[in-house]
C-alpha cells in the first residue's frame, strides 16, 4: 500500500471523489414479495441486500420475550462469493458476530420498539460484495427494509464511515482506503435529531482530529440521508400509482 497515492495533491482520491464526496449510492425497496420489508443497495461496488420479518410473535424460547417492548433480532452475513477469496463461513465468525449486534444496539435505538410488546422484530441483511463500508451500507440498507415492512422509527438511520489520511478527513471510505490502515470510524446518525445510533473507532486518532473526522463522518450521512429519502418517496408514489390503477380497474 505505501506506493498507491491515497489523495493526490489537486484533492482527488484513488476513485475521483473529493475528500467529503460519497460513492454512488443505487437503492430499490419492495424487491421481495415474500418478507414483510426488503431493499436493496449499491453504495460504489458494496451491495447489500437486507430482509426484514414482524412484528411477529416470538419463535422459540419466550425467555427472551419483553413485556414492554420488541425484541429486535439480526443477522448479518457475508455471501461466500462477496470477496476476491471465498468465504467458507458467510456468518458464525467472530467479524459476522460483531457485526451482528452492532446492527441489534443501532436499530434497538431507532425502531419504537415500546409499540409493540411481546412480539419480535427480524432483521436480515447480506454483502453480496464487498468493497469498504460493509457496516454502513447494511445499516442503509436495513433501515429501507425497515421503511418497507411500515415499522415506525424515531428518524432513518443513516451510516457512513469516515478516514484520516495525510491530515485530510476522507468520507464514505472504499476497500482499498480501509485497507491502508489508518484512523477510521463508522457512524450511525439519526439526521434530523442529529443522535449517534452508533460509533466505533477501530484505530487511534488524535483527539486534534476527532472533530473534523465526525464532522466529515456527519455530513456524509447527512448526504446520505438526502438520497434514502428520495428513494422511500419514489417507492410511495410507485406504490400509490399501483393502489390507484388497480381501484379503478
Amino acid at each position: 500500500m505505501a506506493g498507491l497515492e491515497l489523495l493526490s495533491d489537486q484533492g482527488y482520491r484513488v476513485d475521483g471523489r473529493k475528500a467529503g464526496e460519497l460513492r454512488k449510492i443505487q437503492c430499490r425497496m419492495g424487491v421481495f414479495a415474500q418478507a414483510d420489508g426488503s431493499a436493496y443497495i449499491e453504495q460504489g461496488n458494496t451491495k447489500a441486500l437486507a430482509v426484514v420479518y414482524g412484528p411477529h410473535e416470538i419463535r422459540g424460547s419466550r425467555s427472551k420475550m419483553l413485556h414492554d417492548r420488541a425484541v429486535v433480532n439480526c443477522q448479518y452475513s457475508m455471501a461466500t462469493f462477496s470477496t476476491g477469496e471465498r468465504k467458507r463461513r458467510p456468518h458464525g465468525d467472530r467479524k459476522s458476530s460483531e457485526m451482528t449486534l452492532h446492527l441489534k444496539q443501532t436499530f434497538e435505538a431507532a425502531i419504537l420498539t415500546q409499540l409493540y410488546p411481546r412480539s419480535q422484530i427480524d432483521i436480515y441483511v447480506q454483502i453480496l460484495q464487498a468493497d469498504g463500508g460493509n457496516y454502513c451500507t447494511c445499516v442503509n440498507a436495513a433501515t429501507l427494509a425497515v421503511i418497507d415492512a411500515g415499522i415506525p422509527m424515531r428518524d432513518y438511520v443513516c451510516a457512513c464511515s469516515a478516514g484520516f489520511i495525510e491530515d485530510t478527513p476522507l468520507a464514505d471510505l472504499s476497500y482499498v482506503e480501509e485497507a491502508a490502515g489508518g484512523p477510521q470510524l463508522a457512524l450511525a446518525l439519526l439526521p434530523k435529531s442529529d443522535q449517534i445510533a452508533l460509533l466505533e473507532m477501530n484505530s487511534r486518532l488524535h483527539e486534534d482530529h476527532l472533530e473534523r473526522v465526525m464532522d466529515a463522518a456527519s455530513k456524509a450521512c447527512k448526504d446520505v440521508y438526502a438520497v434514502l429519502d428520495q428513494v422511500v418517496r419514489e417507492h410511495l408514489q410507485e406504490v400509490s400509482t399501483m393502489l390507484g390503477d388497480r381501484g379503478s380497474v
